[in-house]
């Protein structure tokens, strides 16, 4: 249980991290993130598959691939469901509306950009702590080694944009450890809930790995392709690929 706690918080904590970065390179050219965010989207897709969606398959049983393909399918649908849901929280930032309109269009649009890696930290945060369900700690914490990596960028890069819409920094970084909070939680839901059943292990870590890949499929690798990067973003995400690989094999 240790283990978990302590790999949630380090999860949660790359998102602070990042964010303290963030705070120091304010300024971070668009080719630098969509390199970073390309190989994290790597390390992430083959986490998803090596070590959620394959071991669904293996710990499935007779049905295992109608319950891997449905879990996949249904952790998909959770998170397009969450994202069209997302309220707008204009209120959370305190910058005058009536005297300050562009600033505040402005701070509207890089709220809903905050919450939206948000609302992406508990599904990622799930499948870190399912990870841990089957057993295979190394596996475990690779995957959640990946999800970390991942949420360093995306911190760095939420900093700028709430600065310059004129939002304290303290303001700024306290959102910003929120979204870290969130997927601590996620992680040690994610955990629990295999924990106190392990009949829904193999869905649990299907599910996992739809969040995952419709996160990288819907989000991350547009992101990383709509700035003029394509050619480095796509190396960059064969790397982050083939590393995981590497670790995977030296680990197991």
């Amino acid at each position: 249980m240790n283990i978990v706690f302590l790999t949630a918080l380090g999860v949660g904590g790359a998102s602070v991290i990042g964010a303290v970065f963030g705070f120091i390179f304010k300024k971070i050219s668009h080719k630098f993130s969509d390199i970073v965010l390309s190989f994290a989207a790597g390390v992430m897709l083959a986490a998803a598959v090596i070590g959620l969606i394959l071991p669904s398959l293996d710990y499935g049983g007779r049905f295992s691939v109608a319950v891997t393909v449905i879990g996949v399918f249904c952790g998909a649908v959770c998170v397009n469901l969450i994202d069209k849901l997302v309220p707008h929280l204009h209120r959370l930032t305190g910058v005058d509306k009536e005297h300050h309109p562009e600033k505040q269009e402005q701070l509207n649009k890089v709220l809903l950009f905050v919450i939206a890696i948000a609302i992406h930290n508990l599904p990622e945060g799930i499948a870190a702590g399912v990870g841990f369900g089957t057993g295979n700690t190394a596996e475990a914490l690779t995957i959640a080694g990946g999800i970390a990596l991942q949420n360093i960028p995306e911190g760095m890069v939420i900093i700028g944009p709430m600065l310059a819409t004129g939002m304290s920094h303290g303001r700024a970084f306290l959102i910003a450890v929120v979204t870290g909070v969130i997927e601590v939680l996620g992680t040690l839901l994610g955990f629990f809930a295999v924990s106190v059943s392990t009949a829904i292990l193999p869905f649990a870590l299907a599910f996992a790995g739809g969040t995952m890949l419709y996160v990288i499929s819907d989000e991350m690798i547009p992101e990383t392709h709509s700035h003029g990067s394509e050619r480095g973003a796509t190396y960059s995400l064969l790397v982050g690929f083939c590393v995981m690989l590497v670790f995977d094999v030296l680990l197991g």
